[in-house]
């Protein structure tokens, strides 16, 4: 994402860019933003999903609030491209053709035939400028959209060569997909309003209004717009610009598996792993050894949460899985067992009855909120680092294997005050070890008061 965002090989600068992300991922997207040196314009916090088109809606009223209508590159974020040069000159003929008012999609030149993807079909090629009669060499007009097709159907397609893949990424103005929207799925339009107009700053982020927007749709651009414009009926026409970048979707395990190195077996490995006998096998350990014997086109990914074993043929079917999880309200659904903070992150290591523990890791100059717990106690030891413990009214420096005890009601805080990370062991024990025992009295991330938010 970082180099797809780097603005040098544009001939016009680029702003900043807008994040639309939902509200469980806003801290671990704001550490990510900062590791790569980027700051957002704006940082937009979804209280639930309700898919792309309402995403793309928000950010346009973002950008139209304040007066400016700006032609939106619109990115996945789970994409890889590894030619950025030929990336960034693709998206400056697709901008070109924004600039004259066409709803444009970026297509990938497909390299095999693909049953996980959605196809675009191309039309005619488009002049690159309305005022020129030279072709653009990779726009077309938009002839349609098509489903996800069967092996034949994807064969039949790559070998035709005016089939591509639908890669999900847009441009556009501002303006025209409001425009576009009003007209196609106004209700989208209207939830989206609402819920920007009633929302509010909360720090680097914005939150959208979680009522008004409970009513909005789920819908994606492709279903709500895309599919109902045409190049004779619209003031906007669809137009699809080539894309061969060494493109790949890895928000799919198969992608992942194409768009890495693997050994002389077609195996790509990440983490502790013994392959023998296995071949086009992806396997990802982030936690425990894992061996694999005799395996053929299988994706195996272990993490700290769970364990996910799939035949690639069937890794489409991920989905159902969490499905599953959510209508059983499991805990692998609801939250992973490392969280981020605005301050860094912990992770729970074990848990039991009346006792839980984490490790937690606090970024240098940060802080946690001054509080206290009504039904559990903590002990602290410090691993790594620095530690300043505020404990009822001491202060206490504390250094690596030196410890503290945090007993029931008594008001703490934990701080950094190093250059490096602080990384401690937390023991809690008590009757109830649910995140929403906590008072926050002080706070540097506007929290104070705010259970709802959990630990720290």
């Amino acid at each position: 994402m970082a180099d797809r965002l780097n603005g040098s090989a544009f001939d016009t600068p680029l702003p900043a860019p807008l994040v639309v992300c939902n509200e469980e991922h806003r801290f671990l997207v704001a550490e990510q933003m900062r590791q790569i040196g980027i700051a957002p314009r704006q940082l937009i916090l979804e209280p639930f999903g309700r898919n792309t088109a309402p995403a793309l809606t928000l950010a346009a009223l973002s950008v139209l609030e304040s007066e400016e209508d700006w032609i939106l590159l619109v990115m996945p974020a789970d994409h890889v491209i590894n030619d950025i040069g030929t990336f960034q000159a693709t998206v400056q003929a697709g901008y070109q053709l924004a600039q004259d008012g066409y709803v444009v999609t970026f297509g990938i030149v497909p390299t095999r035939a693909e049953t996980g993807y959605g196809y675009i079909e191309m039309g005619q090629p488009l002049p690159q400028k309305a005022a020129t009669s030279a072709p653009a060499p990779n726009a077309f007009t938009l002839k349609a959209f098509v489903e996800k097709p069967d092996q034949e159907t994807a064969q039949r397609y790559l070998q035709s060569a005016n089939h591509l893949w639908n890669s999900g990424m847009f441009m556009l103005q501002a303006s025209v997909w409001i425009e576009e929207i009003s007209t196609h799925a106004p209700e989208i339009e209207q939830a989206c309003r609402q819920a920007m107009t009633e929302g509010t700053q909360d720090g680097e982020f914005f939150r959208i209004k979680p009522a008004a927007f409970e009513v909005c749709p789920s819908n994606s651009i492709d279903y709500a717009v895309m599919e109902k414009l045409t190049t004779e009926h619209t003031l906007h026409p669809p137009a699809v610009v080539s894309l061969d970048a060494g493109w790949s979707d890895v928000g799919a395990w198969p992608s992942l598996l194409e768009a890495n190195p693997r050994d002389q077996n077609g195996n790509m490995v990440r983490g502790d792993v013994y392959l023998e006998e296995t071949q086009d096998t992806l396997i990802l350990s982030e936690h425990r050894m894992v061996a694999g014997i005799g395996l053929k086109d299988l994706m195996v990914i272990e993490t700290p949460d769970a364990v996910l074993v799939v035949h690639k043929e069937h890794a489409q079917h991920v989905k159902n899985v969490v499905a599953k999880l959510k209508e059983g309200g499991r805990e692998e659904y609801i939250k992973h067992r490392k969280v981020y903070r605005p301050w860094g992150c912990y992770e729970s290591i074990d848990c039991g009855t009346r006792f839980q523990v984490k490790r937690i890791t606090v970024n240098p100059g940060a802080s946690l909120s001054l509080q206290m717990h009504h039904h559990r106690a903590e002990h602290w030891v410090v691993v790594r680092g620095t530690a300043r413990v505020i404990r009822g009214n001491e202060s206490t420096l504390l250094s690596e294997n030196q410890s503290t005890y945090i007993p029931i009601g008594i008001q703490h805080r934990l701080e950094n005050p190093g250059k490096l990370p602080l990384e401690i062991i937390e023991v809690q024990s008590g009757s109830y070890l649910g995140e929403d025992d906590i008072v926050r009295f002080e706070d540097h991330y506007g929290r104070a008061g705010d259970a709802s938010l959990g630990k720290l």
